[in-house]
């Protein structure tokens, strides 16, 4: 993957001087660390979103367990059906 992004932050001159030290401590180029934890972090967010969407809809097909049959949602087609027959009734009505 080529690099041709430039990222700049600021912070603190003590937390930049400890995790330069750190990196090289550690034998590895502190742009390395920091697209490392970037990747660990995007991978961490997308792995919970994920969560949170299997979740939902667990929680969404477990509501639709525990609805009796007859309070399913319906779909357009059945409401505009309910609907029509109510106008046609009260059309009726009105003759």
């Amino acid at each position: 993957m080529t690099k041709e992004a430039v990222f700049t932050l600021k912070l603190e001159p003590e937390l930049r001087d400890n995790f330069r030290a750190a990196a090289r401590a550690s034998h590895r180029p502190a742009s390395q660390l920091m697209r490392e934890l970037m990747r660990e972090f995007v991978d961490r967010h997308q792995r919970q979103a994920r969560e949170q969407e299997e979740a939902r809809s667990q929680r969404l097909i477990l509501k639709a367990d525990l609805m009796p049959l007859g309070s399913m949602p319906r779909t357009n087609e059945e409401i505009e059906a309910e609907f029509a027959a109510r106008r046609a009734r009260a059309a009726a009505s009105k003759h």
